[in-house]
């Protein structure tokens, strides 16, 4: 993502060619992880919108873990994962209302 869209400047020095690389797989990581927290996102949303209390418990069990390990590492702010929990819960408690 941000590796793609910059230009590529050449290092001399060699610990800036080596973080270099380390920025570009640190990068592919953080993109999976945020691909696996949208996935788990949609699942839940998908449940809820089916109006599958059950399934959408079932979902948010997974995607509270994947939010909280998230903020963990600190990919995301962890208000910023509180807050979409939060939420989440919300609209499964909303089903049953």
């Amino acid at each position: 993502m941000a590796s793609a869209s910059k230009a590529k400047k050449t290092v001399r020095i060699a610990s800036g060619r080596k973080r270099a690389r380390q920025d570009v797989k640190l990068n592919a990581a953080n993109s999976a992880l945020r691909s696996k927290f949208r996935t788990a996102v949609k699942g839940v949303l998908k449940a809820v919108q089916a109006g599958d209390k059950a399934k959408a418990s079932d979902a948010f069990k997974t995607a509270q873990s994947v939010i909280d390990s998230i903020a963990d590492k600190g990919i995301f702010h962890k208000n910023k994962a509180a807050r979409h929990k939060s939420r989440l819960s919300a609209k499964i408690k909303a089903i049953a209302a």
